[in-house]
Formats: C-alpha cells, sequence, structure tokens
C-alpha cells in the first residue's frame, strides 16, 4: 500500500533587512490588538456619553445659580465702587433732553414733510406728461385708423359683383 500523501508547500518571507523584520512584527502586533481597541473605543464612548448626561444638568444649574445669584451681588459691588472712585461729584438731572428731542423729532417731521410735497409735485408732473403722451399716441392711432377705414371703403367699392 502506497500512500501518496501530498504535502502543501509553505512559503515564508522572511525579511532580511531590520526594518522589514519591524514592519512584520508591527503588522502581527496589529492583528492581536486590534480587536481590543475597537472595544476599548467603543468602552471608552459609552463612558463619556454617560459623563456627559450627568454633567449636562449640573453645569446647567450652577450656571443659573450664578446668574440669579452671584451676577446681582457683583453687579451691585462694581457700581458702588464706581461711584466711589469717580472724581466729579453727581449732577442733578437735566431736564434739557427732552426738549431737544422734541426739537428734533419736530425738524425731522418738517423735512419729511417738505419731501411729501415735493415728491407730490414731482409725481403730478410726471402723469401730466404721460397723459399727454398718451393723448398723442391716441390721436396717432385714432388719425392711422381713419385713413385705414378709407382705405378699405375704396376696397369694397371696387368689388365685383357689389351692389351700391
Amino acid at each position: 500500500m502506497s500512500l501518496n500523501l501530498r504535502r502543501r508547500r509553505v512559503e515564508m518571507v522572511i525579511p532580511t533587512t531590520w526594518s522589514g523584520r519591524m514592519k512584520a512584527q508591527a503588522v502581527r502586533a496589529a492583528d492581536r490588538v486590534g480587536p481590543m481597541a475597537s472595544s476599548a473605543r467603543e468602552g471608552a464612548y459609552h463612558r463619556l456619553e454617560d459623563a456627559r448626561f450627568w454633567a449636562a444638568p449640573k453645569l446647567d444649574h450652577a450656571a443659573h445659580s450664578v446668574e440669579d445669584q452671584l451676577a446681582p451681588r457683583l453687579s451691585m459691588l462694581l457700581a458702588q465702587a464706581a461711584r466711589r472712585v469717580d472724581p466729579t461729584p453727581m449732577k442733578a438731572k437735566s431736564r434739557s433732553w427732552p426738549t431737544m428731542i422734541l426739537f428734533a423729532g419736530l425738524a425731522v417731521g418738517a423735512a419729511g414733510f417738505v419731501m411729501y410735497r415735493r415728491n407730490a409735485q414731482h409725481w403730478a408732473e410726471v402723469m401730466k406728461s404721460s397723459a399727454d403722451e398718451a393723448k398723442s399716441k391716441a390721436g396717432e392711432t385714432a388719425e392711422s385708423m381713419g385713413s385705414m377705414g378709407e382705405k378699405l371703403n375704396k376696397r369694397t367699392d371696387e368689388v365685383p359683383g357689389k351692389k351700391p
């Protein structure tokens, strides 16, 4: 009985350089570490997401606390410090501002009225000129229609078999 076993021939490429050997070792290490790295990445992502869910309401509450409690106190403290440091004494409130605003409003209103009147006059002139143009065109059209009517009358008179 003869057994003819065929053996596979395995070829191994053995790198001859140091960088080739290092590359081969790195490839083997990446093949072993790759699955562990992906599972570690997924775990880290989930933990980071959990931390964000926990931290977001805490930060929001802290922001509202600062806004409602600390900011008004700090603002009052800074305003008092500014009053103490200011070298000029506080003056009584002047009542000239309302008067100035009233006169400025009157000036703006007068300017608007003048512009409105000028625009109305210009509009009337434009409408008058366009009406004159329309009249002249209507007259020209009527004249051309009259001459066409006369030509038609002459042609109909010339039609044979027409009874007078």
